[in-house]
């Protein structure tokens, strides 16, 4: 038997050593630089984050996920997943630890797929923090369908010219580097005739239209671009992986990318139980605590089972993808886990707002933009009914039809065979009476 609910000594050392440090030295960040994780350090704010990066690094926890020959631990997802359980609670928290989306996903497929000349200027700069990239492939007309895209790629001579348009394309603004997704042979199906370009953001013809805000973010304050690919000209050498690879990557890309949206998830989920025990604890009405309350009482149940359930399930999908090494091996569970995903903390953050009263949905506590973010989760790297599709098509591929009129678990049928099985039993029962 090898099942096991417990993490080993060292490195439980190793996380408590982290769960100190974010709550000290990393929280503090989101209130004196709130949203600016991603914006390229400068003057006092590299004097402040610099060291916070450099002690990680000497705690040996600087991008545990990646292999030793990328400056990671190769620590691989489950451990990843429990560390990223307590960086989910800070915005600058992956920052810090070098593991933030979508850098992470970006990295690993130029890891994957990239030229040593594509791995030399934009994974090594990436790995240690330097810059920051964006992946641009939702179109505005296409929403969650890729194979609508018509961004296209045509070759001139030994250059590729990109044209079309491309919505909330994450980070776009500080980006140093965009992966765009694009048609590249129309004659073909979608699946072999798109492929992926790196470009830089500076590259003639990239106009960043406007940038895109969350609800209550200012106008072209957001991160979320809407970009212009006007003629774009990119050398040969700009393709990732080959013509025609672009849905083989993008399968890598964004398998990694949702698991780790969701080991970050755990750790924000956590916090506003833990903020709404803390409030169901501290406050009065009606002659007793709001934690003797039955309503309040079922908020706090609902709430840990909800996490505990999610919980379980993200660790035993990092578990597989550490096993297999292949995201499609557990695409079902990928899904499963990102269809469960928004409606965690959606769940979790709302009654906690409850419970916190008039304060709760002011801008003085956290929870509506966790309610917000967990409408994020809900669409980014997929909608939830795209992938709820996808876990049951894995799911179906497991069971069959029954061969005839009545159903497998039909009890008359399965009577019959029962007693046919226990005649001579049944028999002897009957005659001794």
């Amino acid at each position: 038997m090898a099942w096991d609910f417990e993490t080993d000594p060292e490195y439980q050392k190793v996380l408590d050593w982290a769960d100190e440090f974010v709550r000290d030295q990393v929280e503090p960040l989101d209130l004196v630089w709130p949203h600016q994780q991603f914006t390229p350090l400068t003057g006092k704010r590299r004097e402040a984050v610099d060291p916070l990066k450099d002690e990680v690094r000497r705690q040996g926890l600087w991008a545990t996920h990646l292999g030793p020959e990328l400056g990671g631990q190769g620590y691989g997802q489950l451990k990843l997943a429990l560390l990223n359980e307590i960086l989910g609670r800070s915005q600058w928290a992956p920052i810090i630890f070098g593991c933030q989306a979508p850098d992470t996903g970006n990295a690993e497929i130029i890891a994957h797929y990239g030229t040593q000349e594509q791995k030399d200027r934009y994974l090594r700069p990436l790995l240690d923090g330097e810059l920051f990239s964006c992946y641009s492939m939702t179109e505005p007309h296409a929403g969650a369908d890729p194979t609508l895209f018509t961004t296209r790629a045509v070759r001139d001579g030994d250059d590729w010219v990109i044209n079309g348009w491309k919505f909330f394309s994450s980070n776009a603004k500080t980006a140093s580097f965009l992966i765009v997704m694009v048609v590249t042979n129309p004659d073909v199906s979608a699946y072999q005739g798109m492929s992926m370009f790196l470009v830089p953001t500076d590259t003639p013809g990239v106009k960043i239209v406007r940038n895109v805000g969350l609800h209550g973010e200012r106008d072209n304050e957001g991160s979320h671009a809407l970009i212009h690919y006007d003629n774009v000209r990119v050398p040969d050498e700009a393709l990732l992986g080959g013509e025609g690879k672009a849905f083989v990557i993008a399968q890598t890309r964004l398998g990694g990318g949702r698991i780790h949206h969701a080991m970050r998830t755990i750790g924000l989920a956590r916090k506003a139980l833990d903020m709404m025990c803390e409030r169901a604890l501290s406050r009065e009405t009606q002659g007793s605590k709001l934690a003797d309350k039955q309503f309040v009482q079922g908020y706090i149940a609902d709430s840990y089972a909800q996490l505990l359930q999610f919980r379980l399930m993200v660790l035993y999908t990092a578990w597989e993808i550490d096993r297999y090494n292949d995201y499609k091996l557990v695409r079902k569970d990928i899904a499963a886990v990102k269809v469960v995903m928004p409606t965690v903390l959606h769940d979790i953050a709302w009654r906690a707002m409850q419970i916190h009263g008039a304060l709760g949905v002011t801008n003085e506590m956290p929870f509506l933009g966790m309610v917000t973010g967990a409408a994020v989760m809900g669409l980014a790297d997929g909608p939830t009914e795209v992938h709820k599709t996808t876990v049951a098509r894995q799911v179906l591929r497991d069971h069959r039809p029954t061969d005839d009129t009545w159903p497998t678990e039909w009890i008359p049928r399965k009577r019959e065979a029962a007693r046919a099985r226990f005649a001579d039993y049944l028999e002897a029962e009957v005659g001794n009476q």
